[in-house]
């Protein structure tokens, strides 16, 4: 049976009283972390990219593995093989372009780099700790001379990277930490970056009911949300059903770019109907 999404609003004073009845021991961590959100919020003066980049900063000087969201081995090791049996289930071949967004400390990337023909991993991340600790995952697991293309970016252009290049782009437990905004502006620019008959795999922290966030960390959104923001920029989207079936919180979200035929009739579509009052060019008010 697919895993339970959340459908409730985890941000509700109702729900936050009662998660503190149950786990009175997590109150005071909580506030902890409350409060250290709030100082990092305030020093990056509304950026959301900044005040993320200082929230894994703080939070791989304690645990690189705990960083990225699975602060045992044993559990980094299962998400990361997870995520590469998934994707290779899906058609991800050796000689293919991959694009990794968030590629943290490689928990799923040391599994592409070690798969892919050489050179052709590439992963971007905007903290530049996590990114030293992926370093020394290529080392520990002597991938090297794969060579692995690691990045530090400030935003989600990925002006950087050549375009039509990337088959598989795929960015895990990313948008579940991002406001829409920053999600709208990956989508603004990721299809410059597929190659032909490439998709971009994304996990998110669904819900059916309220969107809301969580101390400015995890954010939840309903797929139709997510889906019509891709389409607005020209994608193609569609939930990844069989991804439920396996243990993971998050849901995924498949983008591909429309073929040529369908984007070239959905144009014909627009240009005769234009405001989208259906009646045909020249037609009299």
């Amino acid at each position: 049976m697919p895993t339970a999404v959340p459908s409730h609003n985890r941000s509700s004073l109702a729900h936050r009283l009662r998660y503190a009845a149950r786990h009175p021991q997590r109150v005071v961590p909580y506030l902890r972390r409350h409060l250290r959100d709030w100082r990092l919020q305030r020093r990056s003066g509304g950026n959301h990219i900044a005040y993320y980049r200082a929230v894994m900063k703080s939070d791989t000087a304690r645990n690189p593995l705990g960083a990225v969201g699975t602060p045992s081995q044993e559990r980094w090791n299962a998400l990361g093989r997870m995520q590469f049996d998934y994707l290779v289930g899906h058609g991800l071949k050796p000689g293919d372009h991959m694009l990794e967004i968030g590629c943290g400390n490689l928990r799923a990337g040391r599994h592409f780099i070690d798969y892919l023909e050489t050179g052709h991993y590439y992963g971007v991340d905007i903290s530049p700790d996590i990114l030293l600790a992926a370093q020394q995952t290529v080392v520990d697991h002597n991938l090297q001379d794969k060579l692995p293309h690691m990045t530090l970016v400030d935003d989600m252009r990925l002006a950087h990277l050549p375009g039509g290049r990337f088959r598989v782009v795929h960015a895990h437990s990313v948008f579940s930490h991002s406001p829409v905004h920053v999600i709208e502006d990956c989508f603004r620019h990721v299809g410059r970056l597929l190659a032909p008959g490439g998709f971009f795999d994304f996990t998110y922290n669904r819900t059916d009911g309220t969107e809301h966030d969580v101390l400015r960390e995890d954010f939840y959104f309903r797929p139709a949300t997510l889906i019509a923001l891709a389409e607005k920029h020209g994608l193609a989207a569609r939930t990844m059903d069989d991804w439920d079936d396996l243990p993971h919180k998050q849901s995924k979200i498949r983008v591909t770019l429309p073929a040529p035929v369908e984007a070239a009739g959905k144009s014909e579509e627009r240009a005769q109907t234009p405001d989208g009052d259906g009646e045909p060019s020249g037609s009299p008010a």
